[in-house]
């Protein structure tokens, strides 16, 4: 019997999890705090031991400490949670794999990559690395679903109406974002729930990753940077002449190391360039594209709220599009494949999103707030198809207030971000 939580909701991850349990003896779920790893891991334990519990004065921890066979003696399958608290805890469950070849023994959760000097093996094999991110508009109930990416990899999609959507109500979505604790709460709580969010990374977070004291108006800086520039290629010297005044020596690497950071937090992902084979491959970009891996914690960190974001649509549009971008990542990943963006230096053409799955199948998306960008995203799509050697299986614009599901004439389909799913 599991020890699913009374209110869970089903993720899409679930899936994912259920079918790696039966091949490894163990997995290990990585992504933010407060994503819904927890509780998502419950659904598929059968016992379960909480390093952070602080009763008993952090007990179970100690144990671990001293024996990490002390705590490894549960019904199978056994959830440790915040493992990376006793890192020897890794190394510990990677030779229990190796007694039996037992599958599905432990589930490890993580909010945070521990220091690596602590751990002797990768687990190769053993221990099946898993990204969990925030809740995304299908799983929320936000999204009816009604069309899949594998619709539209094989060009599946039925033309209909989906009704009208709210502009207000797409820019609450963006402020409340997919924490699982912020569903259901109006637009000034949700808010609250990532202020404190953001609070707590920069006052324990950033220096009790790896005992390293870090400066936390600095980092304030650094998040404020990559804020701005979000949904946009935005190189380190950018963000470097963010945070340093003129009167400042510069240092990348302090940034570099305060980025990394970030990313060790899952509060950062990359979106790679797309390698495709163009009639000349050195035109391709290959700077990456930051996102924050929900959209709140951009209106957490800029103090943005409804009224502010309708009055810079410009702005609002870049939000649209990571909101659109997270769930790519999410839906794309389901079915293992990746997600991209391109570029072509030459010509300057950009791809918001490329969905590639692992045979090699990709499909090209533009990704438009408003139907007045829809032709305009019409003829980067086409220019894009006429550039590439190897053509995507689909063109797409997801669109924030469009009220139908449509495949246009010249093939592009035109889909509500409020319709899709993995």
């Amino acid at each position: 019997m599991s020890l699913t939580k009374e209110g869970y909701k089903k993720r899409i991850i679930d899936k994912q999890i259920e079918d790696n349990l039966k091949i490894f003896g163990a997995i290990s779920i990585e992504g933010p705090k407060w994503c819904g790893k927890t509780w998502t891991s419950l659904n598929h334990a059968n016992s379960v031991v909480y390093l952070n519990n602080v009763d008993n004065n952090f007990n179970e921890r100690n144990l671990a400490k001293m024996n990490v066979d002390l705590i490894l003696d549960k019904e199978y399958p056994e959830l440790i949670d915040e493992w990376q608290e006793v890192p020897a805890i890794w190394d510990g469950i990677r030779f229990k794999c190796d007694e039996d070849k037992i599958k599905g023994k432990y589930i490890l959760t993580g909010s945070a990559t521990p220091v690596q000097k602590d751990i002797h093996h990768s687990g190769a094999g053993r221990i099946c690395r898993m990204k969990m991110y925030t809740m995304s508009l299908y799983e929320s109930g936000d999204s009816t679903g009604e069309v899949s990416l594998q619709d539209l990899f094989n060009n599946q999609v039925t033309n209909k109406m989906t009704g009208k959507v709210d502009l207000k109500h797409l820019i609450y979505l963006i402020i409340r974002g997919g924490w699982p604790e912020s569903i259901g709460m109006s637009e000034n709580d949700a808010l609250k729930i990532t202020t404190s969010y953001i609070d707590d990374v920069l006052s324990f977070d950033i220096s009790n990753i790896d005992g390293v004291k870090r400066d936390i108006h600095k980092m304030r800086m650094i998040l404020r940077s990559l804020a701005r520039n979000e949904s946009t290629i935005v190189t380190d010297t950018t963000i470097i002449h963010d945070v340093y005044s003129e009167n400042e020596i510069a240092s990348k690497n302090t940034v570099l190391d305060y980025l990394d950071v970030l990313e060790k937090l899952h509060l950062l992902e990359e979106q790679n360039a797309f390698s495709v084979n163009l009639r000349s491959s050195s035109r391709v970009g290959k700077l990456t594209k930051r996102h924050f891996t929900d959209p709140s914690l951009v209106c957490s960190i800029l103090d943005l709220d409804t009224s502010k974001l309708l009055n810079d649509v410009n702005f609002l549009g870049f939000l649209f599009e990571s909101l659109v971008e997270r769930d790519l990542r999410i839906y794309i990943e389901s079915v293992g494949g990746n997600l991209f963006h391109f570029r072509d230096n030459t010509t300057g053409l950009e791809i918001d999103s490329i969905v590639e799955l692992r045979n090699g199948d990709y499909g090209a998306i533009e990704i438009k707030l408003g139907t007045d960008k829809i032709e305009e995203a019409a003829k980067n799509l086409l220019r894009f198809n006429e550039i590439v050697q190897k053509k995507p299986k689909f063109l797409c614009i997801i669109c924030g207030l469009h009220e139908a599901i449509i495949k246009r004439d010249d093939g592009i389909y035109v889909i509500p971000i409020t319709a899709l799913k993995n």
